[in-house]
């Protein structure tokens, strides 16, 4: 039972933790150095990690934040070797395995001083993963999860759009929304999809090849 549920205790526990980071956040934010605790709207999760907070006051927030991130990291990559599992094609299998799974390591290193790097590193590792799971969902009968996979992918890429180009107005905001559109993804591919639904794009393969 333990083992069914554990994306979603890890990611309850993660979404507790970084709420809790949230509410003694002491304040500050990149449009005003001088706000009183953490607005959705104008801090990025990034500001709970520092010892200091933006206002310079010291930041109780970063070790709930640290919390959050570790639970965050392993539920999702004890979803991604589940779900490759049920994927027929063992290279693909493989790719969602170690690049899904291995980029949460870099996921977690966003807490450190590395940010900006390791964003860059798990946010490619971990849109290979989705890429390829999500091609196996197109091809499945998984009506709402094709739908779900797509703009999930969507709101990934135009936040890391927003990250590049530095727009602040909006990325805040943004960051929230992936944030909790992938949880939403990751629980739904966790508890809705099962090996059966993939096992004909196997056959649809192999009856391919053996045309050609």
């Amino acid at each position: 039972m333990l083992k069914k549920h554990s994306v979603l205790i890890g990611t309850t526990a993660s979404l507790l933790l970084l709420s809790i980071a949230m509410m003694v956040y002491p304040g500050g934010s990149v449009f005003d150095n001088n706000a009183v605790g953490f607005d959705l709207t104008k801090n990025f999760i990034s500001n709970l990690f520092g010892a200091k907070a933006l206002n310079g006051s010291d930041n109780p927030a970063r070790y709930w934040a640290d919390a959050g991130m570790i639970f965050f990291a392993v539920s999702f990559a004890m979803f991604f070797m589940r779900f490759s599992e049920k994927i027929p094609q063992k290279s693909a299998a493989n790719v969602i395995k170690y690049a899904g799974a291995g980029g949460m390591i870099f996921t977690f290193l966003v807490v450190t001083p590395l940010h900006d790097i390791m964003i860059t590193i798990a946010s490619t590792m971990f849109l290979l993963s989705i890429f390829y799971i999500t091609v196996f969902v197109l091809k499945s009968k998984l009506y709402f999860l094709k739908v779900l996979c797509v703009i999930s992918m969507l709101n990934f890429y135009f936040t890391l759009y927003l990250y590049g180009f530095g727009n602040l107005v909006y990325l805040p905001i943004m960051q929230k929304i992936t944030y909790f559109s992938m949880i939403i993804l990751i629980l739904l591919l966790d508890y809705f999809t099962t090996k059966e639904d993939f096992e004909h794009i196997k056959i649809s393969n192999s009856h391919k090849n053996v045309a050609n």
